[in-house]
């Protein structure tokens, strides 16, 4: 368990490079990559990661999200954009110390950041329990990908030094569930209100965000989410039974 970096369909060689190089700076051995639109291999990568190399010639490579989360139990985004919907978005000082919480009490957890060009889209940022805004100028608020992984991996790690000291055992909680569990439950869960009749097609997506919002805040755990799961299942079952 420990802290991976995420990076999502990262498109330059030199930012992947350079955030294989920040991790090490950091400490960081957990490089993920979710279909990169560039070679990790290629020469610029490599020379940009500088002492790097060894995270980058590690990295893991996966085909979605989802996949690169399943065993995190804390996730944090990094959002850039102003057109975020409803999804409540903190500052790095809020986050970092829960991320810190984790791993201090063994959780795996997963710093995501977005594409160069547009970022994460609120689909993906649903998956995470945290999203956090990095404050710019108004006037041009798009911050470099590197850029963006260095702040974030620094505040970390001003966060761990200020409160080493405070708090010197770790804290023994309870983790969320993983997000392939909560999508999974969403899923049966959609199922079972479009079948009800609650939902309508056309307006589930908007609807299914709000609850996978809502579960997401509240750091939902594995057995509690289990037990909602089976709640769906007996509901569409019992449905489907008791049907003229």
């Amino acid at each position: 368990m420990g802290l991976a970096v995420v990076l999502v369909e990262p498109a330059g060689p030199l930012n992947v490079g350079s955030v294989a190089r920040l991790c090490a700076n950091f400490g960081i051995d957990d490089l993920r990559l979710v279909a990169p639109r560039c070679n990790p291999a290629d020469a610029q990568a490599l020379r940009m990661a500088v002492h790097g190399q060894t995270v980058l010639q590690r990295a893991s490579s996966f085909t979605t999200l989802l996949e690169a989360l399943s065993d995190c139990q804390r996730v944090v985004a990094s959002c850039g954009r102003i057109d975020h919907g409803d999804i409540p978005l903190q500052t790095s000082d809020q986050a970092m110390p829960w991320v810190e919480e984790g791993l201090r009490s063994g959780a795996q957890v997963a710093l995501v950041f977005g594409r160069e060009d547009r970022g994460l889209s609120n689909q993906e940022l649903l998956l995470s329990h945290r999203a956090v805004r990095l404050h710019t100028g108004d006037h041009y608020p798009s911050l470099n990908l590197s850029h963006a992984v260095a702040i974030l991996l620094h505040d970390l790690q001003r966060n761990r030094h200020l409160h080493a000291a405070d708090n010197p055992h770790p804290s023994q909680t309870s983790e969320a569930a993983a997000p392939p569990q909560l999508d999974a439950c969403l899923q049966d869960a959609e199922a079972l209100l479009l079948e009800a009749g609650f939902l309508l097609p056309h307006t589930a997506r908007a609807r299914m965000a709000k609850i996978k919002g809502l579960l997401r805040r509240a750091s939902v755990q594995a057995q509690e989410l289990a037990m909602l799961r089976g709640m769906v299942r007996q509901l569409r079952w019992a449905i489907r039974c008791h049907r003229p």
